[in-house]
């Protein structure tokens, strides 16, 4: 969930409107009301006190700070995963079409190629995906050489610890030397979100 954009309700959020339910309602007791209205005798229906409407209460919800202390605890859980495997993992940001893929591609063709001044001997790189529905970056990666996997976030503009963190289970981590999570596209949130990384990088496109 997001504080800072609109893809989810996150923040200060505030409850109005809540009587207190005790002084809504009271009783009139002492004499019998099934008499009918025109009844001899009478009595006196009248009160010292007035009828005001019942107070209400403002409640303030500390839920964005409640939120990322859930997101901080799996991304400690991601990052001793990672140190255990002696994983370098880096988080990459960017606006969109920045060129984040493209990028990475290329890290991958290079950690491929025979050429022995540009290939680093025996290095393995994963790549974790992030994108609201499209699969198609992740299936680039792997036409490239990388080990990449797709996570679609539907409306959520940023990726969150737990996201990575079900991901992981389909890598071998002890395999790899680099992980790289593309993050989604967007330069608003997702640098909120602690995944467990080492190394954030920004790319920054210029025209």
């Amino acid at each position: 969930m997001c504080q800072d954009c609109g893809c989810a309700e996150v923040g200060t959020v505030e409850i109005h409107g809540m009587p207190d339910k005790h002084s809504a309602s009271h009783q009139h007791l002492g004499h019998d009301q099934a008499h009918p209205p025109d009844h001899a005798h009478g009595h006196d229906h009248s009160h010292d006190h007035t009828h005001s409407l019942p107070p209400t209460h403002s409640h303030t919800l500390a839920v964005h700070e409640r939120i990322l202390s859930k997101n901080d605890r799996f991304a400690a859980n991601n990052r001793a995963q990672f140190q255990q495997h002696g994983l370098l993992v880096m988080n990459m940001l960017s606006s969109p079409g920045a060129g984040k893929t493209s990028v990475i591609e290329r890290m991958a063709q290079d950690f491929r190629t025979n050429d022995p001044v540009i290939r680093a001997s025996s290095l393995e790189l994963g790549v974790i995906v992030g994108d609201l529905a499209t699969e198609n970056d992740a299936v680039r990666l792997r036409q490239a050489g990388a080990l990449a996997l797709q996570i679609t976030t539907g409306d959520a503009c940023h990726l969150e610890a737990d996201m990575v963190g079900q991901a992981l289970s389909h890598f071998d981590l002890s395999q790899l030397d680099l992980l790289i999570i593309e993050n989604v596209g967007n330069l608003v949130c997702p640098a909120s979100y602690d995944l467990g990384e080492a190394v954030r990088v920004v790319l920054l496109a210029l025209p």
